[in-house]
């Protein structure tokens, strides 16, 4: 039997597990995910893109940092509760000491970062909603991070997930995003299972390619210094979006 996004409880996502599993240290595949976004968000000048969302943000905070380098205002979009308050607690409070590195290479790699952590988190607002209910075309440049293949276990659901996400730009808005490649249905702590989608780089390209220009797709190798989830690596995703 096929898993939905909408058959998932995503107010238990395992968050002290999934965060101990995957963003206590900056791993090797954390660093060129950065460094490839670094490169992206360096082509706009500090304060150039006036709203831009994290489309299903979770409780990772380094893609909410690099967006701060560009952006005024963040838009942290998530269903979770579980995320929804990790996250909040994060921005409204103090944020854990674990990602000070994330913040300080987010910063070497690009300057215009904010020059503290609370202060690269200062522009994020947590919006606590699930992402299909964006409304198109309202942000400038939208971010997604192991979103769309994480959310079901069906490739048409991930492509509508995909399509939401392009859509959430104005024509002409900028795109970032990482996907796990060949991601299956894996496990996170000792017994939660999520679902999983496995995409590769020919078909993000083939999703992508009617929706935006300027398209570039790329992808690093598995990660041996995180646990073993059945993935092959990740894909990464530039673009900008077309009308459509």
């Amino acid at each position: 039997m096929t898993t939905h996004n909408d058959d998932v409880d995503w107010d238990r996502w395992p968050v002290a597990d999934y965060l101990a599993e995957n963003y206590r240290e900056v791993h090797p595949s954390d660093a060129a995910v950065i460094a490839h976004h670094s490169a992206f968000y360096r082509r706009f000048a500090p304060g150039a893109i006036a709203r831009s969302v994290e489309f299903g943000a979770g409780p990772n905070l380094y893609p909410l940092m690099l967006a701060s380098a560009a952006s005024r205002r963040i838009d942290a979009v998530e269903a979770g509760a579980s995320n929804v308050g990790y996250l909040t607690n994060q921005i409204c409070h103090r944020p854990d000491a674990s990602w000070l590195p994330f913040h300080a290479l987010c910063r070497e790699l690009n300057p215009d970062v904010r020059a503290t952590l609370a202060g690269a988190l200062a522009p994020v607002h947590v919006v606590h909603a699930d992402v299909r209910t964006l409304r198109p075309g309202t942000y400038e440049l939208a971010s997604m991070h192991f979103v769309a293949e994480g959310a079901t276990e069906d490739f048409g659901e991930f492509a509508d997930f995909c399509r939401l996400f392009v859509r959430t730009v104005v024509p002409g808005g900028h795109l970032v995003a990482a996907f796990m490649e060949n991601l299956p249905t894996y496990r996170i702590g000792p017994a939660s299972r999520w679902p999983g989608c496995p995409v590769d780089p020919a078909t993000v390209t083939e999703v992508f390619a009617p929706l935006t220009r300027d398209l570039d797709v790329t992808r690093i190798d598995v990660d041996p210094t995180l646990p073993d989830y059945g993935d092959s690596g990740m894909v990464l995703l530039t673009g900008v979006a077309e009308a459509v």
